[in-house]
């Protein structure tokens, strides 16, 4: 469902050439290639998120960080075209909008930031079919073509990827999938068979070993992180990762959904449990497409009544007052035995201004703050990206594990191996002792994946939400300040 936006948020671009990376040790013939990518002005993240829900789914790769939006830089076609991809972990298909589609003939031109692709344009473009077809909860989409082309991430070319042009689009962001290819939008829409999407196809073509990627977002404030394709750097985390099963649904691996058996928050020597119980562990999908954390109402309204945020209902998120981001408090998320510590200052995201210029600030004028948690409403339980900044997750595809650790923020130095083939093959990884499982419930939605069914372009509707506070946008009501079980 989208919401009309109320604010804006005001970045700089940024745009930083390709360079390729030698990995360390273990396998000197073989590269990570590094890109590059540019730091986006992203209109409105509440609705980003609101549009990616569905109803009822080595190569280095720099990132930017778009204002908790993350892009990837690469060209499609010969000569080259030059896009900016978001890249998402929770949707399996490359797509991007053609030239010609309605929203990008719009005056406002909202495709040249993200650039579109033109089929007449290249000599290495191949047609495969008219079946491109993806759609989103609130009715938006792309329909289009299939096709293959010619790949280039940094310095290495992928020859031969297929991905989605849509024709007819009213979406102008293109989007990078890397999830399993069973969620491929022809197989859910289709019923078709899977094609190797990019993680796979770059192992089909010999430029990494394993189909496998490690993902390091760095820190709010920072502009860049990367995703390494068949690589790990040692660097860029604390301690060891440790590795965890991915839950099934309906005993098939289609996203990467992990287990999650504990919330605290934690001050000092003080914690609050939010969530408990190896028993009845929280399935919860690690997605890099959603930039906010989406978990149960019940839990995130105690999150919201410790730390002291206030839930709007048309809006449909919650707001902080932005001195805690200063707040030394961290939200802890347990997963059988790994303990991923998300700081406040990753929660507290400054939106700017009004559309009209004002502060954003409570009736009492303190600056007013969005917070990154909110509620599932009966949806998919989400770790985004204010969750993901914190933690450097390494995404096998072949082994259907997750390994995680603590990330090393701003890390200045590298230390790149490959994934190699077989079992046990990320570096610096150990496995979970009995790891704990969850029920994983096919109803509800995820953000980032296509509908599996109708047609495009669709009728929204909307889900159930956080106990409201029922407080205008814009005269966005106090936190409620009393209550906190933490000296906050």
């Amino acid at each position: 469902m989208r919401v009309t936006s109320l604010f804006t948020i005001a970045l700089s671009v940024l745009f930083v050439a390709t360079e390729a990376i030698q990995l360390a040790e273990r396998d000197e013939s073989a590269a990570v290639v590094a890109l590059k990518t540019e730091r986006k002005r992203t209109a409105n993240l509440l609705d980003r998120d609101r549009l990616r829900r569905r109803a009822s789914q080595p190569v280095a790769v720099t990132l930017d960080n778009g204002g908790t939006l993350y892009y990837v830089n690469i060209s499609l076609g010969t000569p080259y075209q030059s896009l900016s991809l978001h890249i998402d972990t929770g949707s399996s298909d490359l797509w991007t909008s053609a030239s010609t589609s309605q929203i990008c003939k719009s005056r406002s031109r909202p495709c040249q930031d993200t650039g579109t692709y033109n089929a007449n344009a290249s000599s290495t473009y191949k047609y495969l079919n008219s079946g491109f077809n993806i759609s989103y909860v609130d009715g938006s989409g792309a329909l289009g073509d299939y096709v293959t082309d010619t790949a280039r991430i940094g310095n290495v070319e992928v020859p031969g990827l297929q991905f989605g042009v849509g024709y007819s689009s009213n979406l102008a962001e293109g989007i990078l999938g890397v999830g399993y290819e069973i969620n491929e939008a022809q197989v859910n829409r289709q019923g078709q068979k899977t094609y190797s999407n990019l993680p796979q196809l770059m192992v089909d073509g010999g430029l990494i070993q394993s189909s496998a990627y490690s993902l390091w977002l760095n820190d709010l404030e920072a502009s860049q992180g990367s995703i390494l394709f068949g690589g790990v750097d040692t660097d860029q985390f604390h301690g060891e990762l440790q590795t965890l099963p991915v839950l099934t649904t309906n005993g098939v691996y289609t996203e990467f959904l992990i287990a999650l058996t504990s919330i605290n928050l934690s001050n000092g020597g003080k914690k609050a449990s939010l969530f408990s119980s190896r028993n009845n562990a929280m399935a919860v999908l690690l997605d890099s497409g959603s930039s906010l954390t989406y978990l149960p109402d019940t839990i995130a309204d105690a999150i919201f009544t410790q730390v002291g945020a206030s839930y709007d209902t048309k809006s449909q998120a919650a707001y902080i007052p932005c001195s805690m981001m200063n707040n030394a408090s961290t939200l802890d998320f347990t997963f059988t035995s790994p303990v991923i510590s998300v700081p406040m200052n990753e929660l507290v995201i400054d939106l700017g201004s009004a559309e009209d210029g004002s502060p954003l600030t409570f009736p009492d004028g303190t600056p007013a703050c969005l917070f990154g948690i909110g509620p599932s409403g009966g949806s998919t339980n989400i770790l985004g990206d204010t969750f993901l900044r914190s933690a450097y997750v390494v995404y096998d595809l072949v082994n259907n594990e997750i390994s995680l650790a603590q990330t090393n923020f701003n890390a200045t130095s590298n230390n790149v191996l490959p994934i190699s083939t077989g079992t046990r093959s990320v570096p610096s990884a150990t496995a979970v002792a009995n790891p704990a499982s969850a029920v994983v419930t096919a109803a509800g939605g995820r953000a980032g994946s296509p509908t599996g069914s109708g047609t495009i372009f669709g009728t929204a509707t909307a889900t159930a939400g956080a106990t409201a506070t029922n407080v205008p946008l814009g005269l966005i009501a106090g936190a409620a300040g009393a209550g906190l079980l933490l000296a906050l």
